[in-house]
């Protein structure tokens, strides 16, 4: 059945409000504003507020932000906490650790004049920043597709709400409006599933390495303040994931004000081992003397999961089409060797927005590629930033945390980062993966309760929602493949992977079924992504789904 929708236009649409949509709608506005002109943006948000879905370590580099508000200090940007200490350590075993000497770490993992932050609240106050120029914010508008016209992107639709889990409309139905705009862009995050549709409609990666991810898991505590140390970083790499290549990531703790500690670990998606559960290492990890020592004693306040794109500049797709562009994590601008990807989303989606915006104060019409945006990018610090650490995920990929880690300290302490090789990386992260047959099951102790817990707890203070009766976001292309083909080659690994408890093998022998528990995703996209047939699709819920943090 046909459905009649509202129509709104606008010369921009940007899909997702954080750091990279929310940089693009304020520069376009400020560019509007410096010529004596008038730029019409939209930005469409499918949390249930600003912020609602952001969730970062996070080190806060503070270059692009200086660049967009030069006066951030004076208009109250929520950096609270700079840092003062840098400890990275190497992780031997579950109770040995060795402190590296700042001399044996590469460079870009200093953090001399960066910020500890809650992503969530900078957020928040761009989103502020942004109506005060005059940007429509909209949250609770869950971009379901993109509008695409003999072509050229042409905008958006918007999720309908009231719809069952049957597909029928309800007494509340109301159908999703258009947002039609002379540009859109998508800036949804690592794995936007609108993203994901354009770089396979206009073939935007075919001449680029696969995307490679990594899962990010982070609790927020409130510690004793006997033990508070504010502007303290603490980095770590080896155990629990071990030194070789079979499993790598690393992990973060920070003191931010207010005696608080993030604590999160970072597991790269190229793992091979089918039994791993990112989740299960991250609680144990907890137990490790020289993160213990931190917690123990303080309360958790939050939890929440969310992949990340870390392919970096060997992974960039071409990040413009006709009638719109990529920006931030749906490019895949985060500088994996610095861990950081906030001031790189930003820069790109101010980059975009300039582009733009000179185009559309000329009198253009839409519809063409921003080429400008391209060349400004290739002529920026980010292109050069990016650039230089385009080895650093590739090298430990390729030779482990030690080889791979002297391989990073020479190319970026001796050649900064310009060594004249290039690595690549061309195995999809979801074929990594070793038969369940050949792989050992690791010992994951039981949670106590007081520095590690179970899922179903954690989802909770998530603040996870989502309408119940909904259709499921969570698609299967072939609903055989779970039990027929992954339970017996992988033990189905989407049990371990899902960091939220949404997918679970129940019954037994003959009667086994695949159970989606759609109501507990945190939106962490780890299954679209790791799943080894690529047969899981997440698509966006009803608007206002999923996590809601506060200051995450």
């Amino acid at each position: 059945m046909s459905v009649e929708r509202d129509v709104m236009e606008y010369d921009v649409v940007i899909v997702g409000a954080g750091p990279a949509g929310l940089s693009a709608a304020c520069r376009l506005k400020q560019q509007a504003a410096a010529a004596g002109g008038e730029i019409s943006v939209c930005v469409v948000e499918k949390g249930s507020e600003v912020g609602a879905h952001i969730l970062s370590g996070a080190v806060f580099e503070p270059r692009a932000l200086t660049e967009l508000f030069p006066n951030w200090k004076e208009l109250g940007a929520p950096l609270e906490t700079p840092v003062v200490r840098d400890d990275i350590y190497l992780f031997r075993s579950e109770t040995a650790a060795v402190k590296l000497p700042g001399l044996f770490v590469p460079k870009p993992m200093h953090n001399e004049g960066n910020y500890i932050i809650s992503l969530g609240k900078l957020v928040r106050w761009l989103g502020t920043q942004a109506e005060g120029l005059g940007v429509d914010i909209i949250p609770e508008f869950a971009a379901q597709d993109v509008i695409i016209e003999g072509g050229v992107v042409r905008g958006i639709t918007i999720g309908d709400k009231g719809v069952d889990r049957h597909g029928e409309q309800t007494d509340n139905f109301a159908p999703g409006p258009e947002i039609r705009a002379k540009y859109t862009f998508f800036a949804e995050g690592c794995r936007g599933h609108i993203g994901k549709r354009l770089l396979k409609e206009f073939q935007l990666d075919k001449d680029a390495d696969p995307q490679h991810y990594g899962i990010g898991i982070k609790e927020l505590w409130k510690v004793d303040p006997s033990k508070h140390q504010p502007g303290l970083v603490v980095h770590g790499a080896g155990w629990p994931l071990g030194m070789g290549a079979e499993a790598t990531g690393g992990s973060f703790l920070y003191h931010l004000e207010d005696n608080q500690v993030v604590v999160g670990l970072i597991v790269d998606l190229s793992y091979s081992n089918p039994y791993l559960s990112p989740f299960d290492e991250f609680q144990r990890f907890k137990h490790h003397p020289k993160i213990a020592e931190h917690l123990e004693g303080g309360t958790r306040l939050s939890y929440g999961a969310r992949a990340i794109a870390k392919g970096g500049f060997n992974s960039l797709p071409k990040m413009t089409f006709p009638g719109g562009v990529l920006v931030g994590c749906d490019l895949g601008t985060m500088n994996f060797s610095k861990i950081k990807g906030s001031h790189t989303a930003m820069k790109s989606g101010m980059l975009a927005a300039e582009a733009a915006a000179k185009v559309l104060l000329a009198g253009a019409e839409g519809g063409d590629d921003l080429t400008g945006y391209t060349a400004d990018f290739k002529a920026s610090w980010l292109h050069d930033e990016l650039y230089r650490s385009r080895n650093f995920g590739p090298a430990i990929h390729k030779f482990g945390i030690l080889m791979g880690g002297a391989f990073n300290w020479v190319d970026q302490n001796l050649f900064g980062g310009k060594i004249p090789v290039t690595l690549h990386d061309t195995t999809p992260d979801h074929a990594t993966l070793k038969p369940a047959s050949q792989s050992a099951k690791p010992a994951y102790r039981k949670p106590d309760g007081k520095l590690s817990f179970d899922k179903l707890s954690s989802v909770f203070l998530s603040s996870t929602n989502h309408e119940e009766e909904q259709p499921v976001h969570l698609k299967l292309a072939d609903a055989s493949i779970p039990i027929g083909r992954n339970l017996p080659m992988y033990d189905e690994p989407a049990q371990r992977y899902c960091p939220a408890g949404v997918y679970e093998v129940i019954g037994e022998g003959s009667d086994k079924r695949f159970q989606i528990n759609a109501q507990n995703c945190v939106h962490c996209k780890t299954c679209d992504i790791k799943d080894p047939a690529q047969n899981i699709t997440w698509i966006a819920p009803e608007g206002s789904g999923g996590p809601n943090y506060a200051t995450m």
